[in-house]
């Protein structure tokens, strides 16, 4: 696995420890320790995400080295929690089968199980004592430097969420409980945000690991929001600072947007003062003074308007986003039957993101964000755009409006403001849809469940490394990866984003937003308006575009940014239909701009895709190449797509048809092309697992003591099993990555077991379809059936294409279409600049960053 992947995968393993170990007495001292030291990671430590639970604290990535073997993964890797279960122990191919530590294997509990160990395994269980309490093991810890002092004996944590809810937020509260159970500490419920810290009472309660069960899935907050105006005075906060002491808490992990982050802070500079106050009022002994003498403080943002500056995503917006475009897919429908113009209404009173981002996976005909308001007369420019788009048979155009939305002389752009100037302009029948709350409601996606269970473990670690001298921070994503920002310098930006706004100086606040923003912003720029053949540049270059390889979610996104770039770059576009089967048959032709209007929100491939490579047609694809004067090659698609561009590559010697820029997308479920993080399709059937987990989930609880175990795609990439389990909250996650035996499994059954004892009398289990060639889904199946007999009763689920079907995801719309572009223009760029030279052009993929795709076989042979 990679460095990332090792990073979500501890993230699974701390937040599915057995809900037994919570109640176990405490190892012997030191033994922790001891153990940590000899098992000693070689991974380094990376730091922490858009990732999942317990992971380590920087990365978000999973696990995906696609169809090789590779050796027991590093430790840091691609996993994500599994709910309730022990976690497993890597071991190398040589090393001696042990049990998995932490559910100790009880003698002769299982006789089914041990028939199945060799005589020399028997013997060695017969020796081994069964540990009484869960010990980490090689695989279930990450580096020494990432446990390096970490102990949460003695500390107390507080957890709260404040101002307006977000989907997620339980996720995020769910990851900090376990975390600091984990590390044994005590984690404390505050209910009603700052308004039950100043309450006191009951609104402060100790929680346990089975507190947070099955609230996952939840939307909104579970322990309440509220604002409250006490805590804004000193008397409030001084309330809140003795029902703080009286608790023994000292550590606050903080879920709210910036107004409840900047309190916290306020609340740590005047701690001391406040405990000296107390002190004096009797209302604490003075003791208590220097036992609690400062207050540790974390904070992560919590809010659908992604408006906070210093972190790519916020907690809640992409769930938002889901909602978005799940009403956007319906209205088109209905605005087609009837050519009709909608106007649609989202939040975002002082940051456009969602309103943006929506437009973008959508294909909006327009879109008003404050950060970007339209130039003077854009009155007229947008009925233009409007009536241009039905000149080209549309029969329908979108217009997304945020709330806050406003012109160059910052007066507000109202929803109805547009409608009425579309229909005495343009005369169409227009329709306007306010969203409101409807974002802020229902399950949260897998995203925002992965990135709660990240930032909140990374928060916990971050309270336990906390100093007096430590300033707040807040848990951010950057790229990939989950990492500390100091929080005033974050609350300062996001303040500077609304001044320059106020000023007029929209360029500037748009470059505070952040890079993404920016790039969102400038990507829906260039799709959106269609420039006149006299504005085009002329490059008479031709430009093919395929899709290779299984369907997935986002290729249709990828195939319309691509040709709309690309006529935009003044090449002619030509696209193939059924990969490179189709190349060599010639079924290649033109297309225009308007041929792939609407194709964002489609899912699988429009243009058809096989798995074919091309090494049996080369000099057939050569010839096609020669008569239709192809320049340049954008392939998208997965491994095979991958594996068919290193064929073309290979053939240059012999084909000089062949020695023109290339360039792959990586498109796939199964999320296992070298070299990328992300594939476009993996995010979708991420929500599809993730869903129809949710809805076992449910179906388990009426019936009780019953175990589902599901298989998921993915071949020998363990990527949808493992973030599925840790989005579902599974059990036990079985991935090729990593090695499992038969002790695992009788560790995994003797878990459930024992987890049926207490009230989540339910269980599930995701297993990735090629993660062992023994150990198959019926094989696990009947296993569990015939050792759970009088305990429990198990069914199977077989997920099978449907992870490869649906509407792709906003994130996999927005990813495709921005990576396709990103692709487009390099290879504009390679055009221009070879052939210029009058030089042959090398072959490159395009990833997260461009490698070579040589280096990137040479990398990824290594690792495997």
């Amino acid at each position: 696995m990679s460095e990332r992947s090792s990073q979500v995968y501890y993230s699974f393993k701390i937040q599915t420890l057995r809900v037994e170990s919570v109640h176990s007495p405490p190892p012997a001292e030191g033994a922790v320790q001891q153990q940590q030291h000899q098992q000693h990671s070689e991974a380094p430590r990376s730091a922490s995400p858009k990732e999942a639970a317990v992971a380590s604290p920087k990365e978000g990535a999973r696990p995906k080295e696609g169809a090789p073997r590779k050796e027991a993964p590093s430790p840091t890797e691609g996993a994500r929690p599994k709910e309730a279960a022990s976690p497993r122990e890597a071991r190398s191919p040589n090393e001696g089968a042990r049990p998995k530590e932490g559910a100790p294997v009880k003698q002769g509990s299982a006789p089914a199980l041990q028939q199945l160990l060799s005589p020399g395994d028997r013997d060695k269980a017969a020796r081994d004592p069964a540990p009484k309490v869960f010990i980490p093991s090689s695989h279930s810890m990450p580096d020494k430097k990432f446990f390096e002092n970490l102990s949460g004996k003695g500390k107390a944590i507080g957890v709260l969420t404040s101002g307006g809810d977000a989907q997620g937020m339980n996720a995020a509260v769910r990851a900090v409980v376990r975390m600091g159970i984990y590390v044994e500490a005590k984690v404390y419920f505050i209910y009603e945000g700052y308004q039950g810290m100043v309450d006191g009472g009951e609104n402060i309660v100790e929680v346990t690991w089975e507190s947070v069960s099955s609230i996952l899935q939840v939307g909104g907050t579970v322990i309440g929001s509220a604002r409250c105006k006490a805590f804004r005075t000193r008397e409030g906060r001084l309330k809140a600072a003795c029902n703080l002491v009286k608790c023994g808490i000292t550590n606050l992990c903080v879920i709210g947007g910036d107004g409840s982050l900047t309190g916290a802070n306020l609340f740590r500079e005047e701690w001391n003062g406040l405990l000296e106050e107390l002190a004096q009022n009797g209302e604490i002994e003075k003791g208590a003074i220097k036992k609690y003498a400062y207050l540790n403080i974390v904070g992560m943002v919590g809010s659908i308007d992604n408006d906070f500056c210093g972190t790519d995503m916020t907690i809640g917006t992409d769930s938002a986003l889901h909602r978005i475009i799940e009403v956007v897919d319906a209205i088109m429908t209905t605005a087609q039957s009837h050519q009709r113009t909608f106007v649609l209404e989202v939040m975002g009173r002082h940051c456009g993101y969602l309103a943006l981002v929506s437009a973008l996976a959508c294909g909006a005909d327009y879109v008003f964000i404050p950060e970007y308001p339209p130039e003077e007369g854009w009155e007229d420019h947008m009925c233009s755009r409007l009536s241009e788009n039905r000149a080209r048979k549309k029969r329908l155009n979108i217009i997304i409006v945020a709330e806050g939305a406003i012109d160059c002389h910052n007066q507000p752009i109202t929803s109805e403001q547009v409608k009425d100037l579309v229909v005495q302009r343009l005369g169409y029948d227009t329709r306007v849809t306010i969203l409101g709350h409807v974002q802020r409601g229902g399950t949260p996606s897998a995203f925002d469940r992965i990135l709660a269970s990240r930032m909140g473990v990374e928060a916990v670690l971050a309270l336990l490394e906390g100093t007096p001298e430590t300033p707040a921070c807040v848990v951010s994503l950057s790229g990939n990866q989950a990492v500390r920002l100091p929080l005033m310098e974050c609350v300062q930006m996001t303040q500077d984003v609304q001044k320059a706004m106020d000023g007029k100086r929209f360029s500037e606040a748009v470059q505070l937003r952040g890079r993404s923003f920016e790039n969102n912003l400038n990507t829906y720029k260039l799709l959106s308006t269609k420039r006149t053949a006299a504005d085009l540049p002329k490059t008479n270059f031709n430009v093919a575009v395929l899709n290779v390889g299984a369907p997935a979610a986002g290729m249709n996104a990828a195939v319309r940014s691509a040709v709309r770039i690309g006529i935009t770059e003044g090449h002619k576009m030509f696209a193939v239909t059924d990969g490179f089967e189709g190349f060599s048959r010639g079924l290649i032709k033109e297309i225009s701009w308007g041929d792939v209007g609407g194709w964002t929100g489609q899912g699988g491939s429009i243009l058809g895709t096989k798995r074919a490579l091309p090494g049996k047609y080369l000099e057939k694809i050569a010839e096609q190449m020669r008569t239709h004067n192809i320049n340049a090659l954008l392939v998208i698609g997965g491994f095979e797509a991958y594996l068919g561009l290193l064929e073309l590559s290979a053939a240059r010697e012999k084909f000089d048809e062949f020695c023109i820029p290339m360039v792959m997308v990586p498109a796939t479920v199964s999320n296992n092309v070298p070299g990328s993080d992300f594939s476009i399709g993996a995010d979708t059937a991420l929500n599809t697992i993730t869903d129809t987990c949710d809805r076992i989930k449910l179906s388990a609880s009426g019936t009780k003591r019953r175990v589902f175990i599901i298989e998921t795609m993915g071949g020998y990439c363990g990527y949808l099993a493992n973030m599925g389990a840790l989005a579902a909250g599974a059990d036990a996650a079985y991935i090729f990555e990593e090695k499992f035996d038969i002790r695992e499994l009788q560790a995994n059954v003797e878990h459930l077991t024992e987890k049926m004892k207490t009230s989540i009398q339910r269980g599930l289990v995701l297993r990735n379809e090629n993660s062992s060639e023994n150990y198959t889904t019926d094989f696990i199946y009947q296993l569990y059936s015939e050792e759970g007999k009088g305990v429990f009763d198990c069914r199977k689920n077989v997920l099978g294409h449907m992870q490869q079907g649906g509407a792709p995801s906003p994130f996999d719309r927005n990813f495709g279409t921005k990576i396709s572009a990103k692709a487009v223009l390099w290879l504009s760029k390679k055009l221009k600049e070879c052939y210029r030279r009058g030089a042959k052009v090398s072959m490159h993929v395009r990833y997260t960053s461009w490698y070579s795709i040589y280096q990137a076989t040479f990398k990824w042979l290594q690792q495997n």
